[in-house]
């Protein structure tokens, strides 16, 4: 469940790091069934919106929740997408969904206060809800030109191999372990 960031905003939707990770999982034999339920420009609000009928309709042993960030470009009140994604984690945890939620960064130019709100909600929440967390989706990408568009904020196909081992770094010792 994600935003642009998930969808393969701007490049063929087989080279986002969400099929990667299916063919990943194929590769290590793992028997997963990826949905990937993304939607560019996509809002915590959003996402609270579909999750309940995706629940209940595929009952997903794993939910991955990649949200916010549009949220935050948007200068919404931190608590609304902070209780947002609570709301999120709780009704996939009350459905025995392990989640695993994929944390957002702001620029900076958005002030040292709502930075660190913001930033502080994915954290607080794994902790509260001992959820898996990649603290930082984009690490690796986001600074690094050629893992990005021309627009400075999308991921391009290079980059996405980077996403997914984000992701791979946190959810493939679960796997191991099991849901």
């Amino acid at each position: 469940l994600g935003d642009s960031l998930s969808a393969g905003y701007g490049m063929d939707r087989q080279d986002s790091w969400v099929s990667l990770l299916d063919k990943r999982l194929k590769e290590y034999k793992y028997d997963y069934k990826i949905l990937n339920s993304s939607i560019s420009g996509d809002t915590t609000q959003g996402g609270i919106a579909r999750l309940p009928r995706l629940l209940d309709r595929y009952k997903p042993e794993i939910v991955i929740i990649e949200l916010g960030g549009n949220d935050g470009l948007r200068g919404i009140n931190p608590d609304v997408t902070r209780n947002n994604l609570e709301r999120m984690i709780r009704q996939s945890q009350d459905r025995s969904a392990t989640v695993l939620l994929a944390g957002i960064k702001l620029p900076p130019n958005y002030g040292t206060v709502y930075v660190q709100e913001f930033e502080s909600i994915y954290a607080d929440l794994a902790d509260n809800y001992n959820t898996l967390l990649v603290p930082f989706f984009m690490e690796g990408v986001v600074f690094s030109p050629q893992f990005m568009q021309a627009d400075g904020i999308h991921p391009n196909a290079e980059g996405q191999p980077v996403l997914l081992d984000n992701v791979w770094e946190v959810l493939g010792p679960e796997l191991e372990t099991g849901p």
